[in-house]
């Protein structure tokens, strides 16, 4: 697969400890850290921008609320100095946040999206920046997702759960590519352009 990540812009979406909570249901991708610890390793070593995104709920007995100890992020996912965090606390990174400006002043031309979980907070923020015209590119393999209750008493398997939202994601909302596809195209992306030539 070849990918234009000319102006690309890294979100990791809720890469958080509250997600480990014996209260969620099971998840699937047992790969999903390591790949998406590996994306975001090459992505710095490129230089290219990155803003991470952490859900700070509102819900008071939620594991994602600010000051639990399930707010902070997983284990190699914490920002460096200088790179940019967003809170958010409804299912898309761009509703209620600053997001699109952040995007347009860095000068960014597409985002590149993984996290927790396919179908909930990485779908919405997907289908909503490319409703706001952002060409967006999922990172499929790093992200993960959890057994869902289909409303009938029985349950459907976080791997089916996945694998329906990125196919919906990659018919109509955006480019779906692995990390391998990323970090190779990684070698010859160029820097994001310049402010003034932004989106």
């Amino acid at each position: 697969m070849t990918l234009d990540l000319s102006g690309a812009v890294l979100l990791p979406i809720d890469l958080q400890r509250g997600f480990e909570d014996p209260a969620w249901p099971p998840r699937w991708n047992e790969r999903a850290d390591a790949l998406g610890r590996a994306l975001l390793d090459g992505w710095r070593r490129a230089g290219l921008p990155v803003i991470h995104v952490r859900h700070d709920s509102a819900e008071p007995r939620s594991t994602l609320r600010p000051g639990q100890p399930g707010n902070a992020f997983r284990p190699g996912f914490a920002p460096l100095p200088g790179e940019a965090v967003l809170s958010k606390s409804v299912n898309s990174a761009f509703i209620a946040t600053d997001l699109d400006l952040r995007l347009r002043r860095l000068g960014a031309r597409r985002v590149v999206a993984f996290g927790i979980s396919t179908d909930m907070c990485v779908s919405t923020t997907i289908r909503t920046g490319a409703n706001l015209g952002w060409p967006m590119i999922l990172a499929a393999d790093a992200c993960d997702c959890f057994d869902l209750p289909d409303g009938a008493g029985g349950v459907i398997p976080a791997a089916t759960v996945h694998a329906v939202h990125v196919a919906t994601l990659g018919y109509e909302f955006c480019t779906v590519a692995s990390v391998a596809d990323i970090l190779a195209a990684l070698a010859t992306a160029p820097p994001v352009i310049p402010a003034a030539d932004a989106k």
